[in-house]
Parts: C-alpha cells; structure tokens; sequence
C-alpha cells in the first residue's frame, strides 16, 4: 500500500515539475565576440544583456552556440542568450535555444542596434523586416518569420557617406558612454516589463522614451 502511494506521489510530483512553456522567455542581444568588438555600437545587444545580468547578480556561462544566463524574474525562468556565432549566423543559436528549452516565439525578444533611431531611443515592435541587419536577417531565415519580437536601440546615423560599417563597428563617443548607464537601466526595465506585464503594455509604456 505504502508503495502505491509514494508512485502516487512521485508521479504528481514529476507532473508539478514540468514546468509552463508560457513561464519561459529567451532574451537574445546580438552582437559579435570579442574584446575588440565589446564597446562597439553594434554590440549594444551584449551590452543590455550584460547589464541584466549583473542586475540579477548572476554571470554567464558558454554553452552551445552562446553564452547563456538562466534566472528568474517575476516567478517566470528568463534565458539570456548571447549568440557566438557573429552576428551574420545568429539565428542558428536563437533556434537553438528556442527549442532546447521548450520557448513559444512569442515569448522571444532579440534586443538590436538600429541606425534609424536616435541614440539611446527605445522602439519594441512585434514584427518587422530586418532592415539589412545581418543578425535579424539571419534569425528571420532560421524561423521562418518575421513576426517576432525586437527590441530596438538607437545608435544614431551620425557617418558619413561609405562610412556605415566603420561606425556601426566604432566605440561610442565620450558623450555617448556617459549617457549609456542610464539608457542601460531603462534598457533593463524594458526586458522585466516584457517578462511581466507583456510585449503590449512594454510597447505602450517604453516606446520612443
């Protein structure tokens, strides 16, 4: 009888730890690895993420394709992904990951340098093309859709004609790095409202701020 019970008990407790696809969210930055590329606008997609994480006191480890961050925020679990495949092969490690870990696209945000916004400016979008970012084109290839969700930040067009790979691959100005802590923190608070409140009241609460 004792042994009926505790199969009982075992059985609703592997049933109870399976955990809510829907609780689950994949936070990708892009960027390219690399000490020289570190500081450089293109990579504002590691920057964010790194921020984050240092926020939720935890670090990131490499694992496949990536490096990868696990934490909770608000009760749900958020993978941190920054993909190490460069920036033009990104998509492969955000399926990657999307499927290792049992994520609707729906709960995906892939945070991205945007020329067309001013620096520091925040746009979330729900879809859209990819601009000729080579990360978004990558990632839109791999799923098979350009209906997912992107976080965009400006990094300004301030180049010269010829000159957009150089800048988009140069270090920020010095008036640039002292504005980005707080254009970090607002960056942070955009993920946990994602997370928490949703891609609408994210979109309506941070747009354009």
């Amino acid at each position: 009888m004792f042994s009926f019970f505790n199969r009982i008990f075992k059985q609703k407790e592997r049933e109870t730890s399976v955990e809510d696809p829907m609780k689950k969210f994949l936070i990708v930055g892009l960027g390219n690895i690399g000490p020289k590329y570190a500081n450089t606008r293109h990579n504002i997609g590691f920057k964010v993420l790194d921020a984050f994480a240092k926020a939720n006191q935890t670090s990131f480890e490499t694992e496949k394709l990536g490096d990868i961050v696990k934490t909770k925020v608000k009760g749900k679990t958020v993978v941190l992904l920054k993909p190490n495949t460069y920036m033009n092969l990104s998509g492969k490690a955000v399926r990657y990951w999307l499927q290792q870990e049992k994520i609707p696209i729906e709960n995906l945000l892939v945070i991205t340098d945007d020329l067309n916004l001013e620096f520091g400016t925040i746009r979330v979008k729900t879809k859209g093309s990819d601009g000729g970012h080579n990360g978004l084109k990558d990632i839109q290839a791999q799923l098979g859709t350009t209906t997912y969700n992107r976080f965009r930040f400006g990094i300004s067009d301030q180049f010269s004609k010829g000159r957009q790979v150089d800048y988009v691959l140069g270090e920020w100005t010095s008036e640039e790095e002292a504005a980005l802590p707080e254009r970090l923190d607002k960056s942070c608070e955009v993920i946990t409202s994602f997370v928490g409140a949703g891609i609408s009241n994210t979109m309506n609460a941070y747009n354009g701020k």
